[in-house]
């Protein structure tokens, strides 16, 4: 019988392999799971609608019908979607008080992709208000908290996801990433996780859904092989509103792949001046070194974008999306912007956003187009870019209150701790945080790797050199 141990010890790919060889069931492993989750969760808060009794009930089919392990690799094993997406017939909150009680009537593309790969949810994941922020603290469902420490944050959005594959109660769970949503989460919870370039996953049909293409899904998990296998499940095969980057066959396949010498250029100069931690440079700096022993050319770099010019524009189309996605519920219950129950900085948001005319909103896209170019160009010289994650280590939990009374000092404050991360949800090329520091306090450091667009592949090989050369710890049970 597996036992909670063993389970946690584990990927995804080897317990969806010890499924399929009979080892042990589909029901227990996510028993183990829910075990998990009851146990840990009301420590850190990170799922917050339960599936358990449904998804137990789904992995008892998946035993009694061997043939469902033919619908993926990955089939049979508990998996926890982010609440920004639509489960058929659960509660998708949106981490907005302003949506309480509403139930999902459809499946989100990317959903319908994992539930046809055979995944059992068992649950969604704790997001801040509309997972525009930099960490995971929302009014509706409070805060989710970090496994390594609950005193501190777990970054934001996929803050819910992240701290669940921390403290094992799922090796992979569903991320998206608008701004650094993937990333950040990924580095504050000491996990793997990459933001895949645009127009390579599957998306909704709308460029509102997506943000205008700022926003990608896939997801946060232990290893580089399952967030490889992940990719293959939820990439796509023909364009959809965005040009399709090349690919391998196989990204789990092609991650195993020999890397060839690469010129990697470091960033450790924050691109809108503000001051870097200590431990955010060492990581970094661990970083570099690890490549130039495993034989990579490393530099200095200035960074070619003005990031100002272009984190100003996708503030307009960020906004923008952000009163979409209110409007018609406050339209829906009567309410306006002033009166309905959502968080003071979302409220800021929606109202700039309802403010932004067809002109503004098509120079910032101009402008944003514009830094696609110069990253082309720079990545003739460089293969890679390694630069932090976050300009600090994980924030303590309430030091950065989207419900702020004082929305100047939430915004100095967002503006110091961010700056890295989201130029390349505009740009549109993958980029991916790895677990490679940890502050004396063993609060982890993630370091992040950005390549140029359709360079998927390339830093999933990368990541792959350099998890073998320098393991990190997968999960924490001190809670």
């Amino acid at each position: 019988m597996l036992d909670n141990s063993d389970y946690m010890a584990m990927d995804a790919i080897e317990l969806a392999e010890g499924i399929r060889n009979k080892d042990f069931s589909s029901q227990e492993v996510n028993s183990c799971a829910v075990e998990q989750a009851r146990r840990i969760n009301p420590s850190i808060n990170a799922i917050v609608h339960e599936n358990f009794e449904e998804g137990l009930e789904q992995a008892k089919a998946v035993d009694a019908n061997p043939e469902l392990l033919e619908q993926s690799k990955l089939a049979g094993i508990p998996f926890l979607i982010k609440d920004l997406s639509m489960v058929k017939g659960l509660p998708v909150s949106f981490g907005s008080r302003l949506f309480d009680g509403y139930i999902a009537e459809h499946n989100s593309s990317i959903v319908r992709k994992f539930l046809d790969a055979g995944l059992i949810v068992i649950g969604k994941t704790t997001t801040p208000e509309f997972g525009v922020t930099l960490t995971t603290e929302p009014q509706a469902n409070a805060s989710c908290r970090n496994p390594w420490n609950t005193a501190y944050s777990t970054g934001g959005s996929s803050g819910g996801a992240a701290a669940a594959v921390a403290a094992g109660i799922v090796p992979v769970a569903h991320a998206a990433d608008g701004g650094g949503s993937i990333r950040i989460p990924a580095a504050c919870c000491g996990v793997f996780g990459l933001k895949p370039s645009r127009g390579l996953t599957v998306i909704e049909n709308t460029l509102a859904d997506c943000w205008g293409g700022l926003s990608v899904g896939h997801v946060v998990s232990q290893t580089v092989r399952d967030s490889a296998a992940f990719l293959d499940l939820i990439r796509l095969t023909k364009p959809n509103l965005f040009a399709l980057p090349p690919s391998p066959a196989s990204f789990y396949d092609a991650r195993e792949a020999d890397v060839p010498q690469l010129r990697i250029g470091i960033q450790i100069t924050h691109p809108m001046g503000q001051e870097i931690d200590q431990d955010c440079i060492k990581g970094v700096e661990k970083a570099a070194q690890l490549c130039v022993s495993l034989g990579h050319s490393v530099e200095e770099i200035i960074h070619p974008v003005d990031y100002y010019r272009v984190s100003s524009a996708m503030s307009k189309l960020i906004n923008t999306h952000v009163y979409q996605a209110v409007a018609p519920r406050l339209e829906k219950l009567q309410l306006s912007l002033d009166d309905c129950p959502i968080e003071a900085s979302t409220r800021v948001m929606a109202k700039n956003g309802s403010q932004i005319t067809a002109a503004s909103y098509l120079d910032a896209r101009d402008t944003i187009q514009k830094a696609e170019q110069q990253m082309r160009e720079f990545h003739q010289q460089y293969d890679i870019i390694i630069s932090p994650v976050l300009s600090k280590i994980p924030a303590k939990i309430g030091w950065l209150d989207m419900n702020s009374d004082d929305m100047k000092q939430y915004t100095n404050r967002f503006k110091a701790y961010s700056g890295f991360t989201a130029l390349y949800n505009g740009t549109g090329q993958p980029s991916m945080s790895m677990p490679l520091h940890q502050t004396a306090e063993n609060i982890p450091v993630g370091v992040m790797f950005s390549g140029a667009w359709g360079a998927d592949s390339l830093l999933l090989q990368l990541a792959t050199q350099i998890e073998q050369a320098a393991p990190w710890s997968k999960n924490i049970y001190n809670i």
